[in-house]
């Protein structure tokens, strides 16, 4: 749906993110809520996440920054605050490495530090590198499917 332009608006150019760590805390936690929109919608993620019955923590430490996925029979949810009973726990010491992960993390072997039960790694992993492959997206094109700049 093409956005309504009325008179007196100002043609607006969206650019890419050039340095995420340089985003407030308040756009990186829109860009990542946007990501994982995406990543939700992913069929292959969906169908590996089918019998799933978990809940991810992910945390980036030097922002103080947690939020909470629950994965339940195939449906993921975004929650913004953590949770106090994990089932599994994703962390990145600094958004830096958080943002290189990203830019580069889409393989097994290139998994974030994770700590508790290591089966529920399994339903992870999909769920990561899809939100790798779309928050690279969400970086390079920064707005909702409204149109609205994200950052």
């Amino acid at each position: 749906m093409p956005l309504v332009n009325y008179p007196g608006d100002v043609d607006r150019t969206i650019e890419a993110v050039t340095d995420p760590t340089a985003l407030s805390k308040r756009a990186a936690r829109r860009l990542i809520q946007r990501a994982f929109v995406l990543a939700g919608r992913d069929r292959n993620v969906r169908q590996h996440i089918r019998e799933a019955h978990c809940r991810l923590l992910w945390v980036i430490e030097d922002w103080d920054l947690a939020w909470t996925v629950s994965l339940y029979r195939g449906k993921m949810e975004f929650d913004r605050r953590p949770t106090k009973r994990p089932d599994l726990t994703l962390t990145w010491p600094t958004a830096e490495e958080f943002f290189k992960q990203v830019a580069v993390g889409t393989r097994k072997d290139d998994a974030p530090e994770h700590s508790g039960e290591a089966s529920h790694w399994k339903f992870g992993q999909p769920v990561y590198s899809s939100f790798c492959a779309a928050m690279r997206e969400v970086l390079r094109d920064p707005v909702d499917e409204n149109g609205v700049r994200l950052a």
